[in-house]
């Protein structure tokens, strides 16, 4: 059901590929002049300069030792490709394996309007629907309104939270999320954070201040720092990625939105010049409407 709502969602992204590789593919072209193309299909999908230039030369390297250079086998190579990207960062990402899996502190950044609030409420309900228990700190505490948004994502994913006052230190918040944490034995502590404070300077540093509050109360236990992006943004995306990662070592990314842009292409130039992989995709506005992150089916999705 997942993959054909995904599918559905990245529809858009699909039609701006398919027309232009059917074209490539529909005349009667050596395989480097349908390469040439493809790498100009890629960059017009949004998936960046150096990244298409990645896939195709590789793709080059691939179809070389191939027999079978039909525009099908060409195609097939060319998602293989995509694929390997996006499974790269995955396969790169921190090892967490001497840490006690089934607790979990989620750091969940991103700034204002991506849908950072509500992936938290659609990501509560999908470990409370695991079996978790799970608590939410109400950590930002300068954007009018959502403490109570975060409040209502609770009530409806039937999660405990810690809540925050407006304008309050939100590192406090969190150091009291830690402490109910860790006395009432939750599964999984989320904390929403501040899209903006009253510069980048202060939004960093309020986040590294968070960071130090966790590390330093609680141990032994996995802790992720999710960056939450609107795909709609397109290659700004990654500015935005790079402008978190430089003080909270991001380690793992939530789209949103996908379902109202062209720009799927650019989950693999984000993944690939990032190296941090894609852990969760939201496909619309029900509780539900979110999943783990598959590169097969995404790849599947959109060619």
């Amino acid at each position: 059901m997942f993959f054909s709502k995904l599918k559905e969602n990245l529809k858009k992204t699909k039609e701006a590929f398919d027309i232009k590789l059917d074209n490539i593919f529909g005349q009667n072209k050596d395989y480097e002049q349908i390469i040439d193309e493809i790498e100009e299909v890629l960059i017009l999908s949004d998936v960046g300069v150096n990244t298409s230039a990645k896939i195709c030369n590789n793709l080059r390297k691939s179809i070389k030792s191939e027999k079978d250079r039909s525009s099908e086998n060409l195609k097939k190579l060319l998602k293989d490709q995509m694929v390997e990207i996006l499974d790269r960062a995955k396969a790169n990402s921190t090892n967490y394996e001497n840490y006690d899996r089934a607790k979990q502190i989620i750091l969940v950044v991103g700034v204002n309007g991506v849908g950072k609030t509500t992936s938290i409420g659609k990501l509560a309900n999908l470990y409370r629907m695991q079996g978790k228990r799970v608590l939410l700190a109400a950590a930002d505490t300068f954007r009018a309104g959502a403490i109570d948004q975060l409040e209502i994502w609770a009530n409806r994913s039937d999660s405990d939270i810690c809540l925050g006052k407006p304008m309050e230190d939100p590192a406090s918040v969190v150091y009291e999320a830690v402490k109910k944490f860790k006395e009432e034995d939750y599964d999984i502590l989320i904390c929403d954070t501040a899209g903006r404070l009253h510069n980048k300077k202060n939004l960093m540093d309020e986040l590294e201040k968070i960071k130090r509050i966790i590390d330093k109360n609680i141990s032994n236990v996995k802790e992720e720092v999710f960056i939450v992006l609107d795909s709609t943004t397109g290659q700004n995306a990654i500015l935005q990625v790079k402008n978190f990662f430089e003080r909270t070592q991001v380690s793992g990314i939530i789209l949103t939105k996908l379902d109202s842009t062209a720009k799927g292409g650019v989950v693999l130039s984000i993944v690939d010049e990032l190296n941090i992989p894609i852990r969760y995709i939201g496909t619309g506005e029900k509780m539900e409407d979110i999943s783990e992150f598959s590169s097969v089916d995404f790849v599947d999705s959109i060619i």
